[in-house]
């Protein structure tokens, strides 16, 4: 192979990075514009804890690799590659965050350090979530089905929790959370479990999951996959509340109510996300 072969392949190489990397950004766009134009997520990277904020992006970290090692933005493979993606991602995140925020006029140019910072970095993990999907969800080019459409039992587990997150995420934030929990009753609690766990169930066929041929065997799939899913979502659920301090000075029976709220949408998350990642 003669040098200009080598510099023609090196040409696309980059070409293609640089269409992976534009979509990456589409990516960080179309997933996080929800929670850039939410009102409670710009207060919370004001008034938020730091060290919740460094707890929100270190569980955010592994979650990413995750992504990158089942999905990421570009078809490069390995180890090396995947720390690669998660790290351009995060960069992505940032960078759209904060180009969006000054745009809307959120982060004013006269902002503390520890303002504009917070509410950045808040943004940055869903956004680099959303760059990291960008290949399976924009891809034109049939290359979105890969590594991910291979994943163990344990790495099912990890999609559903991933998707749980990214639902659970959009919500979370918001006072209609906590409104929602005051005025359900234990009834409407029970009854939201169920209706969760259905749903849940019911998706995880229609998604493609690992182990799909278990629907011949209905209980087998339920506690092979259903219960362990709901677990996931409220425990994703719970930790979303925790971070953003949504079940302070709560007592346990609220506690329990609103993780049950917010374990509704995860639990959709849970379900779909075969359908995202």
């Amino acid at each position: 192979m003669g040098p200009s072969a080598v510099s023609l392949i090196d040409m696309r190489r980059e070409r293609g990075y640089l269409r992976d990397l534009g979509r990456a950004f589409a990516g960080a766009l179309v997933f996080n514009i929800p929670l850039l134009m939410t009102m409670e997520m710009w207060e919370q990277g004001v008034v938020m804890d730091r060290w919740r904020m460094l707890l929100f992006v270190g569980a955010g970290l592994p979650l990413l690799y995750g992504l990158a090692y089942y999905a990421g933005f570009s078809d490069r493979r390995g180890f090396r590659n995947d720390l690669l993606d998660t790290a351009v991602a995060l960069a992505v995140g940032f960078i759209t965050a904060a180009a969006l925020l000054v745009l809307f006029g959120v982060v004013q140019w006269d902002a503390t350090p520890r303002e504009a910072v917070g509410m950045v970095t808040l943004q940055a993990v869903p956004g680099a979530m959303g760059a990291l999907l960008a290949r399976k969800q924009l891809s034109g080019d049939g290359r979105g089905d890969s590594q991910e459409d291979q994943a163990s039992y344990v790495g099912e587990l990890f999609l559903m929790a991933a998707g749980a997150l990214f639902f659970a995420l959009n919500v979370a934030p918001t006072e209609e959370m906590i409104l929602i929990a005051y005025k359900a009753t234990a009834l409407h609690a029970l009854a939201l479990i169920v209706v969760s766990i259905l749903l849940l169930h019911l998706i995880v066929f229609q998604a493609g999951f690992a182990g799909q041929e278990e629907a011949d065997h209905p209980a087998k799939a339920f506690f092979h996959f259903t219960l362990p899913g709901y677990a996931i979502a409220l425990g994703v659920s719970l930790f979303a509340l925790f971070v953003f301090g949504r079940i302070d000075d709560h007592s346990v029976a609220g506690v329990v109510q609103t993780v049950v709220v917010l374990g509704f949408p995860a639990a959709i998350g849970a379900a779909a996300a075969r359908l995202l990642v």
